[in-house]
């Protein structure tokens, strides 16, 4: 998973960092709130892992502002409050976990986990900080959800299993549609204009008499 830390003791970011990407999760650490905000606001994260008392803006300011604004990416605090009210607080602003310090870090590994699969997050495929969910059938950019068609988040998802890869109409055809109703080029044709129509970037190019090429710019 994608994941920003905001935490400003340098030490445990130290830790924390090389615990998470020895996981396999892509982290990216901030020491100030407003830093971290701003990144927020312009790459789409799997997951939050947010301090409260951190410079600048606090956790609680930072998450407060993103559900206001429609953020709905998944949350977790981590934080030395260890006050009933601060962690009511924290769920009232819409915070998926509360993790008081000190805390086992296998206790950390086992709550992203769960988040992971509550928000079939494991299921995603991330390209150009753009999030894409085929089994639910939504991209996430830009902190906006996006709802897709059942057929063109298939063809979506044929293209970014085969990057890179020359894809004809009836190579589409042959591997997503298993009944008699079988569509034409023109179909196909359609499908992909729709998704071209969900990006700012031309990602599929057009290679004449062959087909198509989902490319990673």
């Amino acid at each position: 998973m994608k994941i920003l830390l905001l935490e400003d003791d340098i030490i445990l970011q130290e830790i924390l960092k090389e615990f998470l990407e020895d996981l396999s999760h892509d982290v990216t650490e901030f020491y100030d709130g407003e830093e971290a905000l701003d990144a927020i606001g312009s790459t789409s994260f799997d997951l939050l892992l947010l301090d409260v008392n951190v410079p600048r803006i606090d956790g609680f300011e930072i998450l407060a502002y993103l559900r206001d604004i429609g953020n709905t990416t998944p949350a977790i605090y981590l934080t030395s409050l260890a006050s009933t009210e601060s962690l009511k607080k924290a769920f009232a602003l819409g915070a998926d976990d509360y993790l008081r310090k000190p805390f086992e870090l296998g206790e950390l590994e086992a709550r992203i986990e769960y988040i992971a699969k509550i928000y079939n997050l494991a299921d995603e495929i991330t390209f150009d900080s753009i999030r894409f969910n085929p089994k639910l059938h939504t991209l996430c950019q830009n902190g906006e959800v996006v709802d897709i068609r059942q057929k063109e988040s298939a063809v979506l998802e044929y293209f970014l299993r085969n990057q890179s890869k020359v894809v004809s109409c009836d190579e589409l055809i042959e591997n997503l549609w298993r009944d008699d109703a079988l569509p034409t080029h023109a179909t196909i044709r359609t499908y992909i204009k729709n998704i071209r129509r969900f990006f700012d970037k031309d990602y599929i190019e057009n290679i004449k008499g062959e087909g198509y090429r989902f490319n990673i710019l």
